[in-house]
């Protein structure tokens, strides 16, 4: 394997030779990689609890890992360079699983369920009037409102603010007043 060391040192005295070798091949770096994987695999663990989800987890951050080779930096921080991008895709990961809003049946015959649709026929919504409720709703300022159900949508605060050409601050005060208000306004509704 070549020796990287010097690459760090020769920021500005870039000969053809010293580039090339600097530039490492993908298997080469892959070999870098799995010096790491020992605490990539706890890492992953730690996060998903479940060792399926920690092997898919660690088989993407590989994955990002030798697609974006060339942004690593030779001589800076692998371990943390590899954390990063492993924590980014668990964060992604989740983002993506809580939007989709569905929930597992860990039982024998694991069925999906769609949170939305299973919601709708409860003995407890069949109890409130829901006329009553959108009409509290919309006795709220639009510009509330408008942020709260695009929030409730899925989403995220920059692009609410992008949406409607606002600072972020104000998108998350306008959701949370719009909470308040609406608490405030079927508070007679709540058991």
């Amino acid at each position: 394997m070549k020796d990287y060391t010097k690459c760090s040192n020769t920021l500005f005295n870039f000969t053809e030779q010293t580039l090339n070798n600097c530039i490492m091949s993908t298997a080469e770096f892959g070999q870098l990689i799995d010096r790491e994987h020992d605490f990539l695999s706890q890492l992953a663990m730690k996060l998903t609890k479940r060792r399926d989800d920690a092997d898919d987890l660690l088989q993407d951050t590989y994955y990002k890992a030798l697609k974006n080779k060339d942004k690593f930096a030779t001589g800076t921080n692998l371990k943390g360079w590899l954390y990063t991008i492993m924590k980014n895709t668990f964060i992604n990961n989740y983002r993506r699983k809580k939007q989709q809003n569905t929930f597992v049946d860990e039982t024998e015959g694991q069925f999906f369920l769609n949170s939305r649709e299973a919601g709708k026929t409860t003995l407890t919504d069949a109890n409130v009037d829901n006329q009553y409720i959108m009409d509290q709703i919309g006795t709220i300022e639009k510009h509330y409102t408008e942020a709260f159900f695009m929030h409730y949508e899925g989403f995220k605060y920059e692009e609410i603010a992008e949406h409607f050409n606002i600072p972020l601050g104000t998108v998350k005060s306008r959701i949370f007043l719009a909470r308040k208000k609406m608490m405030e306004k079927l508070a007679d509704q709540r058991h």
